[in-house]
């Protein structure tokens, strides 16, 4: 059976090792990115069934990352949920424009967040 991957960029560790412990209980496959560069490039490469993208990363920010993703014919429908502190309308905002599907706010909710994926994968 293939479990769905499920790429993670941010640049927190404990916020990758909270998502790794929320998920890894339903059998994804989990890909790791540590900013928005790398996320884009791992992206690409891995081909993610749906990425979980902070918002404050070095190098490059999530909405950049989101932008290139939906300009990028290989990642433009892969479903992208921002997990970020920024809760004002104007990042929620920021982050629909750039062609998120969904936004959550830190500290990440456990049902929220496997609610939403679900939604997402259509599970």
């Amino acid at each position: 059976m293939a479990f769905r991957k499920i790429l993670l960029v941010d640049d927190s560790e404990t916020i990758l090792q909270m998502e790794q412990m929320i998920l890894a209980p339903d059998s994804y496959e989990l890909i790791m990115a540590r900013d928005g560069e790398e996320g884009v490039a791992k992206a690409l490469a891995t081909k993610p069934d749906l990425i979980l993208m902070d918002v404050v990363m070095p190098k490059m920010n999530g909405f950049e990352a989101v932008k290139q993703l939906r300009e990028n014919e290989q990642t433009r429908a892969v479903p992208i949920v921002m997990v970020t502190s920024k809760a004002e309308a104007e990042s929620m905002e920021m982050g629909y424009l750039n062609g998120c599907s969904d936004y959550i706010v830190k500290p990440i909710d456990r049902l929220e967040l496997v609610t939403k994926i679900r939604n997402l994968l259509g599970e």
